[in-house]
């Protein structure tokens, strides 16, 4: 009997689904009923794929990640500092929680749930071990673990827009100084980037980083489909 890869093809025609879903309408509203009609199947064969939505999430946020990495690489490229490139990262996805409520409640999501927060607070002690290890000599893993963890909290409470919020310029400058005095920034450094940061329009770069962001995982779940499916049927073949 033939072989194939139909659980792992289901898996990645969900995500993708999914992953168009979560754009257009936001995670919360997105329901499982909706997402198993787009893909064509049954309710009650969602969970085989995955327990919960937040599993989903998961895949969507290490795409985030996988994506905030390659931005880091191109700053690098472009000449940007880690620090410089760390401090834009943040204040773009302020302006697009801002501007853009299904990303709004993508990171309020991805923040609260404690397996895609595991996701986010594992990757960025390493980003910090990277960004910060000009200031932070003599630091051991623990000590860039527990400030990571006051780091992920500001992060959050920069990004989450709600009524009562400042003005995207004040928590984005409140935000930065704060992160790089945790890390032992001088003052002067902060300024100089807080500053070089608000006088970028972050707004326009936010709308750019957030399309090429939709771009990268729709071009990555078409990778995935068709990897999958050439090596479905290179299987059908083997074992006919």
């Amino acid at each position: 009997m033939a072989r194939t890869k139909q659980p792992s093809l289901l898996r990645a025609k969900i995500v993708k689904a999914a992953s168009e879903l979560f754009f257009e309408k936001g995670f919360s509203k997105t329901t499982s009923s909706e997402l198993c009609s787009k893909v064509g199947m049954g309710t009650g064969n969602l969970t085989f794929y995955f327990p919960t939505k937040e599993h989903i999430l998961a895949v969507l946020v290490q795409m985030m990640i996988d994506y905030q990495w390659k931005e880091m690489e191109n700053a690098a490229d472009e000449g940007k500092s880690s620090l410089l490139a760390y401090c834009l990262e943040l204040s773009t996805l302020v302006a697009i929680a801002d501007e853009f409520p299904e990303m709004n409640d993508f990171f309020a999501a991805a923040y609260s749930h404690p397996m895609t927060l595991e996701l986010i607070r594992a990757n960025d002690v390493e980003k910090v071990k990277q960004v910060f290890s000009e200031y932070t000599q003599g630091w051991d893993d623990e000590k860039y673990t527990e400030n990571e963890a006051i780091t992920s909290g500001i992060e959050y409470a920069t990004i989450m827009k709600t009524e009562h919020s400042a003005s995207v310029e004040h928590r984005i400058a409140g935000a930065l100084n704060t992160i790089m005095h945790l890390f032992g920034v001088p003052e002067e450094t902060r300024k100089i980037k807080v500053a070089k940061v608000l006088a970028m329009d972050y707004r326009a770069i936010g709308r750019k980083v957030y399309a090429d962001f939709q771009r990268y995982v729709t071009e990555t779940n078409e990778h995935n489909l068709e990897e999958i499916s050439k090596s479905t049927k290179a299987t059908v073949t083997e074992y006919n």
